[in-house]
């Protein structure tokens, strides 16, 4: 079980990776104007605003990574407490700006984090 919880932990570290390329770099772009549905106007204006989440869902990955290659039980404690935040960030999300990043990030980390629980 453990082999599949540090699978599903890294796989929720790419995606914020993902997130944070898309967020910080593509934003502008059509990646990111088709995930937004903004048009160019809006998302140029919006574009300093998801920069700064793009590097939030960064210290996320960079902090899910940092649980991978730590030792326990310092490497559980930190896989626990970043995978909590991104469930708690995606609950969030889902709630405030669109449903779809409850499947697209709470899910995923709901579920590298019951794998994670079992596993330690």
């Amino acid at each position: 079980m453990a082999t599949i919880a540090n699978i599903l932990v890294g796989l929720v570290a790419v995606l914020h990776a993902y997130i944070l390329v898309l967020e910080m770099f593509l934003w502008e772009g059509k990646p990111g104007r088709e995930l937004s549905g903004f048009d160019a106007e809006m998302a140029a204006a919006t574009a300093p605003l998801a920069a700064n989440q793009g590097l939030y869902n960064g210290f996320l990955a960079a902090g899910l990574v940092w649980g991978l290659i730590a030792a326990d039980p310092t490497g559980f404690r930190v896989q626990v407490f970043f995978l909590a935040c991104v469930v708690i960030a995606g609950v969030y999300g889902a709630v405030t700006a669109n449903l779809r990043i409850l499947f697209a990030q709470a899910v995923p980390g709901a579920l590298a984090l019951t794998a994670v629980l079992i596993a330690g």
